[in-house]
């Protein structure tokens, strides 16, 4: 794959930046993010993995990944780097750009009875707002 200048200042990369306040090109791909993720076992692609689908143009790929909705923004991945790069941030701004374009992440109807019965109403209320937009 041949990299260029245009290919790393895209459209969706300048939206990512512009709402997330973080510099793409920052990240290293030291993988210390994913190292403390608490997450990533349910994310089906490492969270530092999902950057690097960006920073190689892969963008479609990198939006389609249910990781950029399981993220807890918990940032623990920003405490984690050695760059200071927040890459929840960076999460919350794929999920605002997938929102915008119309993608609907969650319907509550169709959420298990046994999730419903369970799970504290605090969490499925930040998660509908979460994933709402």
């Amino acid at each position: 794959m041949r990299l260029s200048r245009e290919m790393l200042r895209s459209e969706l990369i300048k939206k990512v930046e512009l709402i997330s306040g973080e510099d793409i090109s920052t990240c290293y791909q030291c993988g210390k993010c994913s190292a403390g993720c608490p997450l990533e076992a349910e994310m089906g692609i490492l969270p530092h993995r999902v950057l690097r689908l960006l920073q190689l143009g892969r963008e479609e790929e990198a939006l389609d990944f249910p990781a950029i909705w399981l993220c807890a923004s918990c940032h623990t991945c920003e405490s984690r780097c050695p760059k200071g790069f927040d890459l929840s941030r960076v999460m919350e701004a794929l999920r605002v750009i997938r929102l915008r374009s119309g993608h609907e992440a969650l319907r509550p109807e169709e959420l298990p009875a046994e999730v419903l019965a369970r799970a504290p109403q605090q969490a499925i209320v930040s998660r509908y707002r979460k994933y709402t937009g």
